[in-house]
């Protein structure tokens, strides 16, 4: 299993405000999210049948859309709409390729959520731990917005101070510049092809 992120960026200090753990949708989203990556761990497999299984956890999981949106940052505006439904694509494909590759096998990890659900404006942010025997805790925080009726991660924090939408950005800027959003896409289809995240 591997969980790589890059580029620390400072994460402001989050008003804890308490909430019913049990029964707090974001939870729940944050929870089928864990289940579904214990599920592909455990089945190992191959990174193509891992995906098959998570694909649709991480379509109920994330806010896709968004997070391409935010990951492109003001390029979006002006990129029309075709290429944005083909970025967004794109950044799916991504995504399910990423978790297929780093949680490709289970040696008794588990997911630990913590009660207190916090909020951030009008989003939540939900802080579990990954724990592996022998191996120090890892703490990965989602932060979430409501769309659609619905709960969806719009952000991860490796370590509660590296935000993956952040780090996307910058890596997206410089390729964007180069070669639009043609580019982009094909970025992001060698990133998913060679499980390089």
């Amino acid at each position: 299993m591997r969980i790589p992120f890059a580029a620390a960026l400072p994460f402001a200090l989050i008003a804890a405000v308490p909430a019913q753990a049990q029964t707090d949708p974001a939870r729940t989203a944050v929870q089928g999210l864990d289940d579904g990556l214990l599920a592909i761990m455990k089945a190992k497999g191959t990174v193509k049948s891992r995906a098959a299984s998570i694909a649709p956890v991480i379509d109920r999981a994330f806010d896709l859309p968004l997070m391409t949106r935010l990951a492109v940052g003001p390029a979006w505006t002006t990129t029309a709409p075709a290429d944005q439904q083909a970025l967004v694509a794109a950044f799916r494909r991504m995504t399910i390729a990423q978790y297929a590759t780093n949680f490709d096998d289970w040696s008794g990890e588990r997911f630990v959520i913590a009660d207190r659900i916090e909020a951030r404006g009008g989003d939540k942010l939900v802080r579990t731990t990954l724990a592996a025997p022998g191996k120090a805790d890892i703490a990965i925080s989602y932060r979430l917005r409501q769309t659609g009726g619905a709960w969806k991660i719009i952000d991860v924090f490796y370590r509660n101070s590296i935000s993956q939408v952040a780090t996307r950005r910058s890596d997206f800027a410089s390729v964007l510049a180069r070669g639009g959003a043609k580019a982009l896409v094909a970025h992001l289809d060698s990133l998913a092809a060679k499980g390089s995240f």
